[in-house]
């Protein structure tokens, strides 16, 4: 690595961003998500940046030679010119600034802007030592579709409880308890706040509760992985165990868990191992083709799971492509 990834503390820094053109603007956008004090050194601003001078969450000066340049955590050079900013760059360095981000220009970067995926207080940054940053963003979509727009707030609930579940749940089932609140499952059934209700619950009872059975369904087009849904991406993450037809390729397997089991279904669709399977509490997807008639078929053998005991928490039957 010739770079290397770490996450800094930025409440109460200063940032400074030389420049009040596009560029500014979108460095800007990204460190207002931070606590630090923000300055940005132009003479003519966009009126976004100006928006945010008059609300007080940026403050502007006109003339590089400052000494906040020197004692910021972090510098921006983004003029949208080359030349300017190799200048500037200079400049900078002359003050005496020690972390600076020259945009697009590696070669002056003492630090990279990663790609990131945004679930505050979860952040995950993707980074490629500025060599392919349109491989970044491409690495980022990717993992946009496996988080849960609504991780970043089951995060911080979680960390607003560890008090309470220190008290509430006994050291030994402490571990068993956190991986029943990040089990991926619990956020397709039902919404953030019933799940935090359920983790009241669970410490109030000093455990969490037994692991219920799901069976996902998922009808796909052959060589079509690309038409999947969010949701379905999710579900072959999470699965423990997947069933699916010989026709299935590995462009849609290959998206599941690497450590889930995988069983391949002929004409007989295995009910009985899918409901063996959810009666141990594993998270079961059936992959199927998906024609129709067949989908609806699934269904059916699905759904009679049921009557032979309560153990699925949740069906779904859904058509991708």
């Amino acid at each position: 690595m010739k770079t290397f990834p770490m996450f800094i503390r930025m409440t109460d820094r200063d940032v400074v961003i030389l420049g009040g053109g596009e560029q500014a603007l979108q460095k800007t956008r990204l460190m207002l998500k931070t606590e630090a004090r923000l300055t940005v050194i132009a003479t003519d601003l966009l009126p976004e940046l100006a928006a945010y001078v008059a609300a007080g969450r940026i403050t502007v000066q006109a003339s590089p030679l400052t000494p906040i340049v020197a004692s910021a955590a972090l510098v921006f050079i983004a003029t949208g010119c080359p030349g300017l900013d190799a200048a500037l760059w200079q400049l900078a360095k002359a003050q005496g600034a020690r972390m600076i981000n020259v945009v697009d220009e590696p070669a002056l970067c003492d630090a990279i802007t990663p790609a990131l995926v945004d679930r505050d207080p979860v952040i995950v940054a993707i980074g490629t030592e500025g060599t392919a940053p349109v491989l970044g963003r491409e690495i980022r979509a990717r993992i946009e579709a496996m988080l849960d727009p609504a991780l970043g707030n089951l995060a911080a609930a979680a960390g607003a409880m560890r008090g309470a579940v220190a008290q509430g749940v006994p050291k030994s089932r402490r571990r068993a308890f956190w991986e029943w609140v990040f089990d991926g499952r619990h956020q397709s059934a039902g919404t953030v706040a019933d799940h935090i209700a359920k983790i009241g619950s669970a410490i109030a009872a000093g455990a969490a509760p037994s692991p219920s059975g799901l069976v996902s369904v998922i009808a796909v087009q052959p060589g079509a992985a690309d038409l999947l849904t969010l949701r379905d991406l999710r579900c072959l993450q999470q699965a423990d165990v997947i069933f699916h037809d010989r026709l299935i390729g590995c462009e849609v397997l290959d998206l599941a868990r690497r450590d889930a089991a995988r069983v391949c279904v002929g004409p007989d669709s295995k009910a009985d191992a899918m409901h063996g399977a959810a009666k141990s509490g594993q998270r079961v997807v059936r992959l199927t083709l998906g024609q129709v008639a067949r989908t609806e078929a699934e269904a059916i053998s699905i759904a009679s799971l049921a009557e032979r005991g309560p153990v699925h928490r949740l069906v779904q039957v859904r058509r991708a492509g």
